[in-house]
């Protein structure tokens, strides 16, 4: 039987329309074009989680599993859509349905179940989460299976888990970053998380890179526009030609990130936990 998945998104309409406006595409069909990649025949259903009402998505049981994608939401803030997203992950939790989630996806799950978020001291972690580390209990966790001591991941994210709730495993870190994969079990559920992007193309990552330039420049990593969108063409470049040494050279990227299974090793490694029944 093909797995029975559930996408969350936390972006609001607004932010919706406007990823797809730059991108192509909202968070929640970036992270559905990928696993349709992964598993052609897997069956998905979506949800958004700061809708008036998310409990649209029926009994979670039915699923084998669930997967939050990433937004701009910032859960250091209270609002409407921080406390419906946090009350979602909390019956995701009560239903001890299998979840995971990247970027503000691991956020949410943080503080659903007691953990806290704030800014990252460095500011955005721009285009890539680089130097990632296994912590001592990410050594052998399969959610981190097959990576190398130390690799980098698509990442663009402001905000960090800066508390992590209790019964959360450190899993990688990287310097600037205390919290870049974490497994957390609350009540029944159990959640694995990446604060990196491993659903997201190069392709992807240029757009972001693009409409979040002026950020860029401001903090010193680029020296103006051209230099921006002279990395954003790199990067698409590699995307379309991985094997190209000489970009991966320039840009400083792996096949750990140039390669699709590569790059989304984690999501893969739920699958396979969800397919084996665990």
């Amino acid at each position: 039987m093909p797995l029975r998945i559930l996408v969350v998104s936390s972006e609001t309409a607004a932010q919706q329309e406007e990823r797809r406006a730059y991108s192509g595409a909202a968070s929640h069909e970036i992270y559905a074009k990928a696993l349709r990649r992964m598993r052609p025949d897997i069956d998905l259903a979506n949800v958004s989680c700061v809708s008036p009402d998310p409990a649209g998505a029926g009994d979670l049981s039915r699923y084998s599993g669930v997967i939050f994608a990433g937004s701009p939401i910032q859960m250091h803030e209270d609002s409407a859509e921080t406390r419906a997203a946090a009350a979602f992950m909390a019956r995701v939790f009560s239903a001890g349905v299998p979840s995971f989630g990247s970027c503000a996806g691991m956020q949410i799950a943080a503080v659903a179940a007691g953990g806290a978020t704030g800014p990252r001291k460095a500011g955005t972690e721009v285009a890539f989460a680089r130097d990632i580390t296994r912590a001592p209990e990410g050594e052998d966790h399969p959610l981190l299976a097959g990576r190398p001591a130390t690799w980098a991941a698509p990442a663009m994210h402001s905000s960090v888990v800066t508390r992590l709730p209790p019964g959360a495993r450190l899993l990688a870190s990287n310097p600037d970053t205390p919290v870049e994969a974490v497994e957390i079990r609350h009540g029944t559920g159990l959640f694995w998380g990446v604060q990196y992007h491993p659903e997201l193309s190069l392709r992807e990552i240029a757009a972001s890179l693009c409409h979040q330039g002026d950020e860029v420049i401001a903090q010193g990593l680029a020296q103006g526009p051209s230099e921006v969108r002279a990395m954003s063409d790199r990067l698409i470049a590699l995307n379309d030609q991985p094997q190209r040494r000489d970009l991966a050279w320039q840009t400083g990227l792996t096949t750990e990130v140039t390669l699709f299974e590569r790059r989304t090793v984690e999501i893969d490694n739920f699958l396979r936990a969800l397919e084996a029944g665990g």
